[in-house]
């Protein structure tokens, strides 16, 4: 297929957090607001002049500084975004709001505070109290965190307007980049998709690390060049596939499993689309900030929930999924040492083969980029042995 216009652009915008957006907004004397997980929502941090970023530590390397600070039994992403704080790469960020969900993350962000990484005067961590639940007390709490260690102290700190207009601007610009995103998502359901799992993780990735306002253009003709592309009559691919799992922030890992013959058509990985793309809707009647954090309780698909119907709502979500976009089964992968997934990885992949019947397999790997031939390795078997049930299934064999 023919590479898309801004293709390369928005790659190289992926080679820093400090990106050449960011750098844009910071000089035109806009606040950066750090965040790391799906319940800080996006959106609150996006209003007046402020905007988000989700932290990433692109080209991560050697991870000794933050090897001493932290257990060796921590998970990379959270030690590679603390060697990258060290290094002086999040300079730029006016705070970081943080949440209590994961307790590896929590400690990396704590160092921000206690060893002063950015040295800026009013420079500041925040964390939410995060519910497990998602009763109606669960709401009203996280409701009252939200207002209280997000809104309040960006009218604080950066006199910022956080009323119920301005975050209504705020939902209107965040549901125009998440309806592109879930436009171009929609031609992976297609035979043959006319976008790779790839291109679609830089576009994706790009809207969560860039400003909302910078990224749009990029995202509105590229859904407009999408109109109009065809895809090669030759398939790169042998099988489709879902992920689901842990932090990607990088779609070089995304481009490895595509390599090994497996269009990625689905994301189910926190840095991904679903969830993380859907709209959020507003009602006159109801504050924005209730509709905005019902919304992502609603959707969020964390594994830190053990309500049995959560529980059970993620692995048909993930069903759901393999359906939808009409693939042939599911890679679960996490992070290693990530406390959260290597419990639901375990579980739900066997929930995945054995109760619905939809091949899958489960690997650990670290951020940084390690372990790449292994990898590669099991994503060519786990491509082989897909299309050998696809040749058994259509001989009249099982497909399990």
């Amino acid at each position: 297929m023919k590479d898309l216009k801004h293709l390369y652009t928005l790659e190289k915008l992926l080679e820093s957090a400090n990106n050449d957006l960011v750098q844009r907004a910071c000089a035109e004397g806009r606040h950066a607001l750090g965040y790391t997980c799906y319940h800080m929502p996006e959106v609150l941090l996006n209003a007046d002049h402020c905007f988000s970023v989700r932290l990433r530590a692109p080209l991560t390397g050697s991870m000794d500084i933050s090897g001493y600070y932290m257990n060796n039994f921590i998970c990379d992403y959270c030690k590679s975004i603390l060697e990258r704080g060290i290094e002086g790469g999040y300079n730029f960020l006016s705070c970081i709001m943080g949440t209590e969900t994961c307790s590896e993350m929590n400690r990396a962000l704590e160092h921000f505070e206690v060893k002063r990484l950015i040295e800026k005067d009013d420079f500041f961590v925040s964390f939410l109290d995060m519910p497990f639940k998602t009763t109606e007390a669960a709401v009203q709490h996280y409701i009252t965190q939200l207002q209280v260690k997000v809104l309040d102290r960006m009218r604080d700190t950066f006199g910022a307007d956080v009323s119920d207009a301005a975050l209504r601007r705020a939902v209107r610009e965040h549901n125009e980049v998440c309806r592109l995103i879930t436009e171009i998502g929609e031609y992976r359901k297609e035979d043959n998709p006319r976008i790779t799992g790839y291109e679609f993780a830089v576009l994706n990735v790009a809207s969560y690390t860039c400003p909302k306002d910078l990224i749009l253009p990029y995202l509105r003709e590229t859904a407009e060049e999408l109109k109009t592309r065809r895809p090669d009559d030759k398939r790169a691919w042998r099988v489709k596939i879902v992920i689901a799992g842990s932090e990607i922030d990088d779609p070089s890992f995304i481009k490895l499993v595509e390599d090994a013959g497996a269009l990625v058509v689905a994301d189910r990985f926190c840095f991904g689309s679903t969830p993380g793309r859907e709209e959020i809707a507003l009602s006159d009647d109801v504050p924005a900030l209730e509709s905005i954090a019902r919304h992502y309780l609603k959707t969020s698909q964390c594994p830190r929930y053990m309500e049995k119907e959560k529980v059970d709502g993620r692995h048909q979500f993930v069903k759901q999924l393999v359906e939808e976009y009409h693939a042939q089964g599911v890679l679960y992968e996490q992070l290693k040492f990530c406390e959260f997934w290597g419990y639901e990885r375990a579980l739900a992949s066997y929930v995945m083969t054995h109760d619905f019947g939809i091949p899958s397999v489960a690997i650990d790997r670290q951020n940084a980029g390690g372990g790449a031939g292994q990898l590669r390795t099991r994503v060519q078997a786990f491509v082989e042995s897909l299309e050998i049930k696809q040749i058994n299934a259509a001989k009249g064999g099982s497909r399990r």
